[in-house]
C-alpha cells in the first residue's frame, strides 16, 4: 500500500449521527406558532376580565355611586329652586293690580310643595353614600367586559391589518384585540406576543389591600327558605290622599265628619320615599298625632320605622315621610372612615347614627351629658364608640375613660395617646377621678368668671383647658348595691351631673343595667341625651327614657326584630326623640376603631394635646392622690396605672439616656459586664468614670459591683447589665 494512500475514517460505535437542522423559515414558523398561543391567550384573558383588579373594581364602582348620588342632588336642587320660582310668581300675581287673583289655597299648597322638596333635599344631602355591594361591584366588572366584548364585535379598534388576521384565523377564530393593544407589527405584536402567564393581570389584593378596601353592605333580599312560605307581602306602591285620610280616621284622629287640608299632594320618589305635607283638624295636633304612630304605620301597611311625622311649622301642620323599605335593615359605615377629618364636636357634634329618613344623627359635647343603655349584645358599646371616637376628633375634648371590664375594649385609645386618662375597673381611683373633676369644676368656674362668662361658650374653651369628657363603661360594676364605694361614688356622679355642665365637664354613662338601683333618678334627670337600646321591659325602658315614655309608644323593650345599635334617642339638641341605629364600627375584626384613633392622634399632636404633650391637672392629681399615673392607659397603655412616664423630670430624662448608653457599651463590648471608666469612654460627649457613676446610681442601678472581666487579673469593680436593664425599666415604668 502506498504510503499516501488516503485512509478511509470509520466512525465510533457510540457517536450519532448529527441530526438535520431546521431551517430558517422553520424556525420562524415554530416562534411564530408559539407567539400566536401568547397573543390568543392575553387576548381570551383581556376578554374575560383578567387585567382588572379587584380593588380598582371596588373603587370604580364607589366613583360611580357618589356620581349617580351627586345627579340626584343636583337634579333635587333644581326641583326646590323650580318649587320657589312658582310660589314667587304666585305671590307677585297675587300682589299686581289687575292680574288674576290668586287663592290663599293655592300659595299654600305651593309653599308646603316648597318645604317638602326642601325637606328630600336636606335629607339627601345628609345621608352617606353607601359602599358598593358585591352585587354592584360584580355588575361593574360584566359592564367592562360587556363594553370590551362589544367595541371588538364593532371593529371599534380599526381595521385589523394583515397580521392580526392571519393570528385571528390561526388561533381561536374568535375577534382579536392586537390592533388595540398597539401596531400588528413591531412594538404592538411584542407586546401582544410576549409569553403570557395566566391571571397575571389579576394579582390577589393583600391584606393591606383589604384593610383599605371599604367594606361592603349586602342589600339583597336573601333567598327564601325551601318550605317557608314569604308572608311579609310587599307594601302598597304609592300613598294617595284616600288611603291616607281613611288611615287617620281608622285611628280616630280625623272623623268622619272632618278632612284634612293637603298643602304638598303625595309625591313618590325612585328610592321608594313618600312625603306629603297636610293640616290636621284643629282639635289634633302633630304632637298627640306622634304618639300614635305606630298605629298610623299600621293603618298604612308599613312598620313604624318606615313612617315619620314631623311638625312643619303649626301645631297641626303635618309633614308625614313614608318608605317602602325598612330603613334600618342593613348596617351603614361611619362616615368618619371616609373622611376623618378634625372635627368641632362642641358646635356640629360627632356623627353616631341615622335616623329613619336616612339623615346622619350628630350628638354635640355641650352642655349636656349622656346615658347609653342596654341589654348584652343589643350594640350599646357600638353606639358609645361612635360617640367617643368622634369626639376624639376634636382636640380641645380631654378624654378620660374608665373600663369596667380587664378586656381590652377600649386599650387602642391608650395606645394612640388619645385618652388622657384611661384605666380599667378600680373604684378607689374612680372616685379620685370624680374628686379631681369636681376640683378642677372650681377652678374653671373662677377662671369663667374672670372672662365675664356665665357658663362655657366657644371662644373660651381653650382657655380654661378644654372640654373633660368621662366615659364610664360598664357603670353597675360602681354603682350596684353592695360593690365598694358605691354611695361616695354615686354622690360625686350626681354632683357633677347637677352642676359640672356648664363649666365643661360632662360625662357618657354606659350599662346593660337601666334600673335606679344603677342609675338613680337624681343622675339619670341630669343626662339630658339618653339612647336606649334593647332592654328587658318598659320599667327598664322608662328608667333610661324617662317616666311615661313607655305608655307614650316609645318602648325599648318591644323592638321587632332587635338590631344591633338600634333603639330610641332622645336627642336635646334637635328637640326630638326618635329611632335611630348607630354606625358599624368594628375593632376585632376590621380594627377600624384603631385606623380612625391613628387619624385622630394626628390631629391632636399637631395641636399639642396628645397624651403627654401638655400639662394636665387631672392627672397631675391622680399622681399626687395615688402615686401612680394613668395618662394615656399607663406605662404600658393598658390600663394598668404605674410610674408617670409621660412627663419625666430633666434629670430622670439623663439617666435614662445613660443607661442606655451603658448598655449599648456593653454590646460594643461583647460582654454583659463592664467597668464605669471603659463605659464613659464609649459614651464620649464629654462623660467621664465619675459622671456616669453619679447617674447609674441616681436611676437606679445601685453602686458598681465587683466583676470578672476575661483576660484581665483578678476581679475589678463594675456593672452587669441586669443592674443596668433592671433600672431602665424601672424608669420606663415597666
Amino acid at each position: 500500500m502506498a504510503a499516501d494512500a488516503p485512509v478511509e475514517q470509520q466512525p465510533m460505535p457510540d457517536q450519532q449521527p448529527t441530526p438535520p437542522q431546521p431551517s430558517r423559515g422553520e424556525r420562524v414558523k415554530a416562534a411564530f406558532k408559539e407567539q400566536r398561543g401568547h397573543a390568543a391567550a392575553r387576548t381570551r384573558d383581556w376578554l374575560a376580565g383578567g387585567d382588572l383588579d379587584p380593588v380598582d373594581l371596588l373603587q370604580a364602582a364607589t366613583e360611580k355611586k357618589q356620581r349617580k348620588s351627586s345627579d340626584k342632588i343636583a337634579q333635587q336642587q333644581r326641583i326646590v329652586a323650580e318649587a320657589h320660582g312658582r310660589l314667587a310668581h304666585a305671590k307677585m300675581r297675587a300682589e299686581a293690580e289687575g292680574a288674576q287673583p290668586v287663592s290663599a289655597a293655592t300659595l299654600a299648597h305651593l309653599g308646603g310643595r316648597v318645604a317638602a322638596e326642601e325637606s328630600k333635599l336636606a335629607a339627601m344631602q345628609a345621608m352617606p353614600v353607601m359602599p358598593p355591594t358585591g352585587r354592584e361591584v360584580t355588575q361593574y366588572r360584566q359592564s367592562k367586559k360587556a363594553t370590551r366584548a362589544a367595541v371588538l364585535a364593532a371593529g371599534g379598534f380599526g381595521t385589523l391589518p394583515a397580521l392580526g388576521t392571519a393570528i385571528e384565523q390561526a388561533a381561536t377564530g374568535q375577534p382579536m384585540i392586537l390592533a388595540a393593544l398597539g401596531t400588528a407589527a413591531g412594538y404592538g405584536w411584542y407586546l401582544v406576543s410576549r409569553p403570557f402567564v395566566a391571571g397575571q393581570h389579576a394579582p390577589a389584593p393583600t391584606m393591606e389591600m383589604q384593610q383599605l378596601a371599604t367594606p361592603t353592605v349586602n342589600l339583597s333580599k336573601p333567598e327564601p327558605q325551601p318550605g317557608v312560605r314569604d308572608f311579609n307581602a310587599p307594601p302598597p306602591p304609592a300613598l294617595t290622599v284616600e288611603e291616607l285620610e281613611d288611615a287617620l280616621r281608622n285611628i280616630g284622629k280625623v272623623k268622619q265628619t272632618e278632612e284634612i287640608k293637603i298643602l304638598a299632594v303625595p309625591q313618590r320618589d325612585g328610592d321608594g320615599n313618600t312625603t306629603v305635607v297636610f293640616d290636621l283638624p284643629p282639635r289634633v295636633t302633630v304632637a298627640e298625632l306622634k304618639k300614635d304612630l305606630p298605629r298610623l304605620a299600621g293603618a298604612l301597611g308599613r312598620d313604624a320605622s318606615m313612617v315619620d311625622v314631623e311638625k312643619a311649622g303649626a301645631e297641626v301642620r303635618t309633614s308625614l315621610w313614608m318608605t317602602d323599605r325598612d330603613p334600618f335593615e342593613d348596617t351603614r359605615p361611619s362616615p368618619l372612615l371616609r373622611a376623618p377629618a378634625q372635627l368641632d364636636a362642641f358646635k356640629d357634634g360627632a356623627p353616631v347614627a341615622w335616623n329613619k329618613r336616612g339623615a346622619t344623627i350628630r350628638l354635640a359635647i355641650n352642655n349636656q351629658s349622656y346615658v347609653i343603655a342596654g341589654m348584652t349584645r343589643s350594640g350599646k358599646g357600638v353606639g358609645a364608640s361612635n360617640l367617643v371616637v368622634g369626639t376624639s376628633f376634636d382636640p380641645r375634648i380631654n378624654l378620660r375613660i374608665v373600663a369596667g371590664k380587664n378586656n381590652g375594649e377600649w386599650d387602642p385609645y391608650a395606645k394612640t395617646g388619645v385618652a388622657s386618662t384611661y384605666f380599667k375597673p378600680s373604684p378607689d381611683r374612680l372616685l379620685a377621678l370624680l374628686k379631681a373633676l369636681l376640683a378642677d369644676k372650681d377652678r374653671r368656674e373662677a377662671d369663667l368668671g374672670k372672662l365675664g362668662k356665665s357658663k362655657l361658650v366657644a371662644p373660651v374653651i381653650e382657655q380654661i383647658g378644654g372640654i373633660e369628657l368621662l366615659a364610664i363603661d360598664e357603670l353597675a360594676t360602681y354603682t350596684r348595691p353592695g360593690k365598694p364605694l358605691r354611695d361616695e361614688i354615686l354622690e360625686a356622679l350626681i354632683e357633677l351631673s347637677a352642676v359640672a355642665a356648664g363649666a365643661g365637664i360632662l360625662m357618657v354613662l354606659i350599662t346593660q343595667y337601666p334600673e335606679v338601683d344603677v342609675i338613680p333618678q337624681a343622675l339619670a334627670m341630669n343626662c339630658g341625651a339618653r339612647w336606649a337600646m334593647r332592654v328587658e321591659n318598659a320599667t327598664q325602658s322608662n328608667a333610661i327614657l324617662g317616666a311615661g315614655q313607655a305608655g307614650a309608644g316609645r318602648d325599648a323593650s318591644k323592638f321587632d326584630p332587635p338590631r344591633p345599635g338600634f333603639g330610641w334617642l332622645v336627642n336635646p339638641f334637635a328637640g326630638v326623640t326618635d329611632l335611630a341605629r348607630s354606625f358599624d364600627l368594628d375593632e376585632d375584626d376590621r380594627g377600624e376603631i384603631t385606623l380612625l384613633l391613628e387619624n385622630a392622634a394626628k390631629i391632636r399632636a399637631k395641636a399639642g394635646r396628645l397624651a403627654g404633650q401638655w400639662d394636665d391637672p387631672i392627672e397631675k392629681h391622680l399622681l399626687n392622690a395615688t402615686g401612680l399615673s394613668s395618662a394615656a392607659g399607663g406605662p404600658k397603655r393598658d390600663g394598668v396605672p404605674g410610674r408617670n412616664v409621660l412627663h419625666r423630670t430633666p434629670e430622670q430624662r439623663i439617666q435614662i439616656e445613660a443607661l442606655r448608653g451603658c448598655l449599648i457599651a456593653m454590646n460594643d463590648l461583647g460582654r454583659d459586664v463592664a467597668q464605669t471608666d471603659e463605659m464613659a469612654k464609649l459614651i464620649g460627649g464629654g462623660m467621664n468614670e465619675e459622671r456616669l457613676g453619679e447617674l447609674l446610681r441616681a436611676g437606679g442601678a445601685g453602686g458598681s459591683v465587683k466583676i470578672t472581666i476575661p483576660h484581665k487579673e483578678g476581679r475589678v469593680n463594675g456593672y452587669r447589665r441586669a443592674q443596668i436593664a433592671d433600672a431602665l425599666d424601672f424608669l420606663n415604668g415597666a
